[in-house]
């Protein structure tokens, strides 16, 4: 195979094409690579700036937030001279400068029911940074339907959790789906948002980045996936857990007499 790469290219991934699990070809992958980023908050930051330094060709950023003070302490693909504007055209700002090469397309809007299907449709894998069950659940259930692998994570205070999702038709047959592990969303107030409870800044970093360990691997088909393990770790007793998890045959999703045939059930605003 006869790998087209500039002599900037070569350069920039050197490190890359070194590792045989990458090579030149892996990072051919990787150019030609279209990953959507749900949000670009204290996930979503370090998510997006490694995905655009190992050189995912496209990728996509839906938020609809702007930037805030508060955001600085963990969202560090800003900056202050960022605050007050959406949270989209920093990230893009930032991550142009990170690599120049690299196609950005922002979505300055919320992932609803309304776009949901189609967004997620037009890449090859989704990775969620958002911040609410709500849109967890839609972010699952339209990966689901579009056949598309889920890259998840979720912070609070000192504790964080990734998994990876795709027990969709021709993904993996034993592999659970979000709805699997956490059938419906806590009832309201149980579970306190990052604003209400607050979040240890730097562990948006490190959940962050590896989401984006487990979106490269699944681009590139290395090592083993995330799919049917749910990885917790304690901050606090710098502690991981990797725990086993198994598809739900009486999941409303992908179970055996599945009930949720489309998104209709959710009711976000569209």
């Amino acid at each position: 195979m006869v790998l087209d790469f500039s002599e900037q290219q070569i350069q920039r991934y050197a490190r890359h094409i070194l590792l045989p699990q990458v090579g030149g070809v892996g990072q051919e992958k990787l150019l030609k690579a279209k990953v959507l980023v749900v949000g670009a908050g204290g996930l979503g930051a370090p998510v997006l700036m490694y995905l655009a330094a190992a050189g995912v060709g496209t990728i996509g950023i839906i938020d609809d937030d702007q930037v805030d003070l508060s955001n600085l302490q963990r969202q560090i693909i800003h900056n202050t001279e960022s605050i007050g504007t959406d949270k989209v055209a920093s990230a893009a700002q930032s991550l142009k400068a990170i690599n120049p090469e690299v196609n950005v397309v922002t979505y300055k809007e919320r992932l609803n029911v309304g776009n949901a299907l189609n967004l997620i449709s037009a890449y090859d894998i989704v990775t969620d940074g958002s911040d609410n069950f709500e849109t967890r659940f839609l972010i699952n259930d339209a990966a689901y339907f579009a056949k598309r692998t889920l890259v998840s994570g979720a912070i609070l205070r000192f504790d964080g959790q990734v998994a990876t999702f795709k027990g969709f038709p021709g993904g993996d047959p034993d592999g659970p789906c979000y709805r699997c592990i956490f059938p419906k969303a806590p009832p309201e107030g149980l579970v306190p948002s990052c604003a209400q409870a607050g979040v240890l800044g730097v562990l948006c970093g490190t959940i962050g980045s590896l989401q984006a360990t487990e979106v490269i691997k699944e681009l590139l088909g290395i090592g083993d996936s995330m799919s049917g393990a749910l990885l917790i770790y304690d901050a606090l007793a710098t502690q991981f857990r990797r725990i086993k998890v198994k598809r739900d045959p009486g999941c409303p999703l992908c179970g055996r007499h599945p009930s949720i045939k489309d998104l209709s059930a959710h009711d976000l605003v569209t």
